[in-house]
């Protein structure tokens, strides 16, 4: 059939996805198959394609689309996650833009302009993963809003606060002053910052001595209630049951004694700020000290700021910092670099700050989840990850699981009363109302004397029930698809949410299951640029997808991608791969049209392409069994270099130089046939990593029913390897290396046929001579026991090939030429043996390295032999 004499991606790729989605060929439902079972790891509703996107996701469609070949159910479950402060914070910025405050909105209002603006932009990452290729079941689409995911949501809080896990407290919190809402410890970013170290005296009550403190906040001063010194600090015992007087405020403090107080840090001396830091909180709980917030939710001062109320903490460190000057208080001020706790959602500073929150009680959860990682029940890949895993968990700390947000899954809780604990825990409000009555013994109460709990739950109290939730398995634990489709095979994800998301997952799955949500977990790398650098767009590093999906086609890109990609490790992403990816493609698809322009004809096979098929056959199985044990280990980007390596190398550059007929001539059926079988097994094992090219070629082959798909046929199956037969033709590769070598640098041309004798002293065989000489337009193969004289030679293993010197070599310029050669390949010898001659070297240097010296020599000599026989046949 005629095909385009250029591969063209962009129609190719959306050809196929449109073929595929209509004949539903990623859509599951439970069958007699055993299935395979990906989740998605869901972004951000807010979220477009990214770079760390496009890795991720192509890995797990590698590993779909190999299950899919393998006979299994393969479902791939594609979600989205509502990203409560992200998502809030892109609904507040547009609101703004309108003149809209989200503060004079009620949360009703707020929450329609939410779900207004997640459904107008919250599709767009989940099309450009289509154009990736990725063959998720779009029908079963989840996202984590939904009704049924929602209402587990719902479920699973109830039931953690029934079985007494989930409290209610006073605690100091990682405050967002930006998104102004409380986030976990995971959640906080440390970045190292410069700031000042401000050196600012106190006075002792009643003298008119004065204390030294160093901070790197004068603002929260104002917040001061104690000032700490170390009990063993002789430079301070005069001070003991003293009183200070705090700067500005002129508030009066005691004078306390800790062993917390580094000694060797600062002044020795300490200002305590119970509300404005967590080690003070826990100083000032053991002392009794009262706690100041001189903090609005917005890091705003304010009344106990004084003067300073409404400024910005930033702005007022500045001003006080003046006052304190100006009253003579302030001793210096220095450069200091240290590490400040940033939020990963906003960038904002974290504010600590004392607050009424919800948290679920984590250490009796964990065990399941640590002692089966630990075990090995669940695998990760690769298993460096363990150690920081159970270090995690062995130090877990109850999980703040409310933030104060709109977006998200309103916590169930109703008050009936102004205390922190007048509270019950209900699925409605008919239902509150009853259980309110039953706590207070008021049935006078009514549904408006009832508050709903205006706080929402941490996103990731919903997405750690995903592997569960969107096959419906806590509202419906019995149902027929999470007891087909659960336990999930494998996840793939980033190790930087193993403690978010991973970790939590597993703790769902035994809590809510009883067993592991997924068997393997296999931890990307992250994506780098040259410089080493994480991609990113504030750097303007990172390279938009599409743009590269355009210019490079889907397949490019994911090639070029996974080359660089080993489990675990940053990927050091360049350009050039995708252009690497693309010449591939070109390269397969050059392969096919030579293939295709074949003329087939009824006649006997020759020896040389029987033979070539043979080798190849062998090495396609023993590549297979390589590549089935690099996805054993997860190891896909060996994977796909071991297909690469067979495909470009073997198939391409000797396979079908063997077996293509000369030019004009037709090829034998067996011959064609056999390429045919051998290029569609070929492209099964690529089709994981290559959707698009492998599919377009399939089709092209022979025109094929839908049922014949190449995204629905069998992965090759595995066969016995004769491996004698391949390292005889590696010998092969190398004699015609050597022959095609000495045509090159003795300018004989290929259409001149020339002569090989043979000294066969490693006793090869003669069944690849038919290979020889049609590579290498040879007129005959002659085995000789003596080296022939007057000929070029050359040396493979033991053997000597033996090249007659044709009128067309000039005898003066060879001799000359082999002369310089063996000049060079002595002296390269003397360099050899005088490093293995220095004891030293041999005594200390590693065993690998000298036995590749001893090899260097041995090659060297066999070499220099060979020459000097050359010259002496030449003489």
């Amino acid at each position: 059939m005629q095909i385009p004499s250029k591969y063209d991606a962009k129609e190719v790729e959306k050809k196929w996805y449109d073929y595929w989605l209509k004949q539903g060929y990623f859509h599951s439902v439970p069958d007699e198959r055993e299935p395979y079972t990906i989740v998605i790891p869901p972004p951000n509703v807010t979220g477009v394609l990214h770079m760390g996107h496009m890795l991720n996701n192509t890995l797990q469609d590698v590993l779909i689309r190999r299950a899919r070949l393998k006979g299994y159910n393969a479902c791939w479950v594609p979600g989205t996650d509502h990203a409560s402060i992200a998502t809030e914070a892109k609904v507040v910025e547009k609101l703004k833009s309108e003149g809209i405050d989200k503060a004079n909105i009620s949360r009703e209002d707020f929450l329609d302009h939410a779900w207004e603006w997640t459904h107008r932009h919250g599709g767009i990452i989940l099309e450009q993963l289509k154009k990736l290729g990725c063959s998720c079941d779009w029908e079963r689409t989840k996202f984590t809003m939904d009704e049924d995911l929602s209402e587990s949501v719902i479920d699973v809080f109830i039931y953690l606060f029934n079985k007494g896990l989930i409290y209610r407290g006073y605690r100091m919190v990682n405050w967002d002053p930006k998104a102004q809402t409380t986030l976990s410890d995971e959640e906080v970013n440390y970045v190292e910052r410069s700031d000042k170290l401000y050196y600012v005296k106190y006075q002792i009550e009643g003298e008119g001595q004065f204390v030294t403190v160093a901070t790197t906040r004068p603002e929260t001063i104002l917040g001061d209630t104690a000032i700490c010194v170390n009990p063993a600090d002789t430079r301070f015992k005069h001070l003991k049951g003293r009183k200070a007087v705090v700067p500005i405020c002129n508030r009066v403090v005691p004078i306390i004694q800790d062993d917390y107080v580094d000694m060797e840090f600062g002044t020795g001396c300490l200002k305590i700020t119970p509300a404005h830091d967590t080690n003070d909180k826990e100083i000032g709980d053991k002392h009794n000290l009262e706690v100041i917030d001189i903090l609005n939710d917005d890091a705003t001062l304010n009344h106990h700021g004084l003067q300073f109320e409404g400024m910005d903490r930033e702005l007022a460190r500045e001003h006080v910092a003046k006052e304190l000057d100006a009253l003579g208080l302030l001793v210096k001020s220095e450069d200091y670099i240290h590490k400040v706790g940033t939020s990963e959602r906003t960038n904002a500073v974290i504010e600590p700050k004392i607050s009424a929150q919800w948290f679920l009680k984590m250490e009796d959860l964990a065990k399941p989840a640590l002692d089966n990682v630990v075990d090995d029940t669940i695998e990760f890949h690769p298993k460096k990850f363990k150690n920081a895993y159970k270090n995690w968990m062995t130090n877990i700390r109850d999980w703040n699981i409310s933030r104060q947000l709109y977006w998200g899954h309103q916590i169930p809780a109703y008050y009936y009363g102004e205390g922190v604990n007048d509270f019950v825990v209900a699925k409605s409000i008919e239902e509150a109302l009853i259980r309110a009555k039953e706590v207070t013994g008021n049935n006078d109460l009514s549904q408006s004397d009832l508050v709903q709990e205006t706080d929402v739950v941490d996103t990731w109290f919903s997405s750690w029930l995903w592997p569960i939730s969107v096959f419906d398995g806590i509202r419906n634990p019995d149902n027929d698809e999470i007891k087909y489709y659960y336990p999930t095979n494998d996840l793939v994800t980033a190790p930087e949410i193993m403690f978010f998301w991973v970790a939590r997952m597993i703790i769902a799955g035994y809590e809510f299951r009883g067993e592991l949500p997924f068997k393997n977990v296999y931890y990307t790398g992250i994506v780098r640029d040259k410089q080493g650098r994480k991609m990113s767009k504030s750097l303007g590093n990172s390279p938009d997808p599409i743009a590269l999906m355009d210019q490079y086609g889907a397949d490019g890109v994911r090639v070029g991608m996974l080359m660089c990609s080993p489990a675990g490790n940053d990927l050091p992403f360049d350009e050039s791969l995708c252009q690497q990816g693309k010449a591939f493609s070109n390269k397969i698809w050059n392969a096919f049209r030579l293939i295709n322009g074949w003329e087939i004809q009824d006649t006997a096979q020759p020896e040389y392409a029987k033979n070539g098929i043979m080798w190849f056959e062998n090495k396609f199985q023993e590549t297979l069994s390589v590549i089935e044990d690099h996805f054993t280990k997860y190891r896909l980007s060996d994977a796909l270099m071991e297909t690469y390596k067979l495909i470009w190398n073997d198939f391409c550059s000797w396979l079908l130089e063997i077996v293509k007929p000369a030019y004009g001539q037709p090829i034998d059926r067996t011959s064609y046939n056999a390429i045919i079988r051998i290029l569609e097994n070929n492209l099964r094992i690529l089709h994981p990593f290559m959707p698009f090219l492998t599919e377009e070629i399939w089709q092209c082959i022979t025109p094929r029913s839908s049922k014949e798909a190449l995204i629905i046929s069998r992965w090759p199956e595995s066969d016995t390897v004769d491996h004698h037969v391949i390292q005889v033709f590696d010998s092969v590769m190398e004699i015609i290396s050597g022959i095609r070598t000495i045509r090159k640098q003795r300018n004989i041309a290929f259409k001149e046929k020339i002569s090989l004798s043979v000294i066969n002293n490693e006793n090869l065989g003669d069944f690849y001579d038919s290979v020889i000489i049609k590579l290498c337009n040879l007129d005959a193969i002659n085995y000789v026991s003596e080296a022939l004289e007057g000929a070029l030679s050359f040396r493979v293993k033991t053997n000597e090939y033996f090249i007659p010197i044709s009128d067309a070599v000039d005898l003066e310029e060879e001799i000359k030429k082999l002369k310089e050669e063996l000049h060079y390949t002595e002296g390269f010898l003397k360099s050899v043996q005088k490093k293995l001659a220095n004891e030293r070297f041999v005594n200390n240097a590693p065993e690998k390295v000298i036995a590749l010296e001893r090899k260097k020599e041995a090659d060297a000599l066999a070499k220099i032999e060979t020459l000097k026989a050359s010259l002496e046949s030449l003489h």
